[in-house]
């Protein structure tokens, strides 16, 4: 029953006399908040009231803010401050050295530049926190000059020179160096940039420098600046913003909810860095299993998603993957089926991905089970599935769609035309009729990418393909007959599943 609270604030051993006085006692005579969700709301409002004295903006801190609460008991934010001339290195270097190795809160301006003051979350409650300000930047000085000296003798050697060094760094002991590594990306971002009508030699050149300034002391210290310092460097090199930038947002996105990179040279760059990882460790059998991904492949395959998805942009994934293949040693990547199980993985984290944004698993699973070649093109599917899907009709056609679909499973051979001469019940005659006039009109919805207008154009079929469920025998004992049947409900369900497997909507 008896405790200690603050190493110096609290007036000794204390009593506590009951389990409910623990809390309050500990405040009161150990100068200890003990509540974590307490001490967390208490430094918030100190540091936010204090940025708002200084005229500033903390920024992102939340993270940071959970840190430092489960380290201080008795906390109290002061006001530091770093010569200004520090500031002429990139904030992001100057950002992490204080978050991460001195747990200080940045202040910004309105533009979200970094001021030459920072917040210190201090365990120490005193009437002069002079001592306490001044050893806090006296601690900080040699970080920030460390960065400045990382920053100033980096840029003494272009990025084009540092190609080299990465000869000798190990990608993957299957898959080559990252310099290798950096000679798919070339040639594969050029190519995805000519898809997308961009400007491939950016594009090439971009992904030439991405990897360069892992070999930079920068980079060595804090590699999570990886892409940002190389997009400094790249300017200082004189490279142009283009590739500048596409350096830096080729890691784009690097977490759910991150901004994807802008424009079809960033895009072409990033794209190519997810596709060569997930098609060469796919390539080698380094499938992700489990909770255990080590490479971080479900995280590339949903950028390559994102972004298919959200820019949007007109690319065909099985090709992709094919283009990444192809920049892979012959024999390099040898594990058999590896580019249909990289495709059945990529569909399976966009069934997910569509499921977290709220879309209704039958409309996904209808949609899907095409497996469109075209990414960007499922946002307008799924919403022509859900507007079929309201119509009174659909649930008729979704019923006859998957009998169909049912029938044509146990059909051998692949069936033909239908031939009209062999058309006999009116039913059949009159389904005929109707499909033959709608066809175009589907198809040309398709082919403009109007999918709701064609799975709509499809309502109208409902009477006709009930009457013939209702009057015709399709696996009647005559051949011909039968074979011209299957053949009509061939037609019929390549008309009806062009956008969707709309049988997937039948319960």
């Amino acid at each position: 029953r008896t405790t200690r609270g603050h190493r110096f604030m609290s007036r000794g051993e204390i009593d506590i006399a009951t389990a409910d006085a623990y809390e309050p006692t500990l405040l009161a005579e150990g100068k200890v908040i003990p509540n974590f969700a307490e001490r967390r709301a208490n430094i918030e409002r100190q540091l936010l009231a204090e940025a708002a004295k200084q005229g500033a903006l903390l920024n992102e801190y939340a993270d940071l803010l959970d840190e430092v609460a489960a380290l201080v008991e008795h906390p109290t934010v002061y006001v530091g401050e770093f010569e200004a001339e520090f500031l002429a290195v990139p904030q992001e270097c100057l950002i992490l050295t204080m978050r991460a190795n001195q747990k200080y809160f940045p202040l910004f301006d309105g533009a979200g530049k970094l001021l030459n003051r920072f917040l210190i979350v201090s365990n120490m409650q005193v009437a002069d926190p002079s001592n306490i300000v001044a050893g806090n930047a006296r601690v900080v000085r040699p970080r920030l000059s460390d960065a400045r000296f990382f920053f100033e003798q980096d840029k003494k050697q272009k990025l084009e020179a540092r190609l080299s060094r990465l000869a000798p760094v190990v990608y993957h002991n299957k898959l080559g160096s990252q310099l290798e590594r950096v000679e798919r990306l070339e040639t594969l971002a050029g190519a995805i940039a000519a898809q997308l009508h961009g400007d491939v030699a950016a594009a090439k050149r971009a992904a030439r420098l991405a990897k360069a300034d892992l070999v930079t002391d920068m980079v060595g210290e804090f590699p999570e600046l990886q892409g940002i310092m190389g997009r400094y460097y790249a300017l200082a090199d004189g490279e142009g913003e283009v590739v500048a930038d596409a350096i830096q947002a080729h890691y784009q996105p690097r977490f759910a909810g991150d901004a994807l990179p802008a424009g079809n040279v960033a895009a072409a760059v990033a794209l190519a860095d997810k596709l060569d990882a997930l098609v060469g460790f796919f390539g080698i059998g380094m499938v992700p299993t489990g909770d255990k991904d080590p490479f971080a492949l479900r995280r590339a395959a949903l950028g390559v998603l994102r972004i298919l998805i959200e820019a949007p942009l007109p690319l065909e994934l099985p090709k992709l993957i094919d283009a990444a293949a192809a920049g892979f040693k012959p024999g390099l990547l040898t594990a058999e089926g590896f580019a249909a199980q990289l495709q059945d993985f990529m569909f399976e984290r966009l069934k997910n991905l569509l499921r977290e944004s709220g879309r209704d698993g039958a409309v996904i699973d209808a949609v899907l089970a095409l497996r469109p070649a075209r990414i960007d093109l499922v946002p307008a599917k799924l919403a022509a599935v859900e507007a079929f899907r309201a119509l009174p009709e659909a649930e008729a056609l979704a019923a006859a769609n998957k009998r169909i679909v049912n029938i044509l499973k146990k059909t051998e051979g692949t069936p033909g035309e239908p031939d009209i001469a062999l058309l006999q019940e009116d039913a059949e005659k009159a389904l005929f009729h109707e499909v033959v006039e709608v066809a175009p009109l589907v198809r040309s919805h398709v082919a403009n990418e109007d999918y709701t207008d064609a799975l709509c154009a499809l309502a109208g079929l409902r009477a006709a393909v009930d009457q013939f469920f209702e009057d015709v025998m399709v696996m009647a004992e005559e051949p011909l007959t039968r074979a011209n049947r299957i053949a009509l409900l061939a037609q019929l369900a390549g008309l009806m599943n062009q956008v969707a497997d709309i049988s997937r909507l039948s319960a």
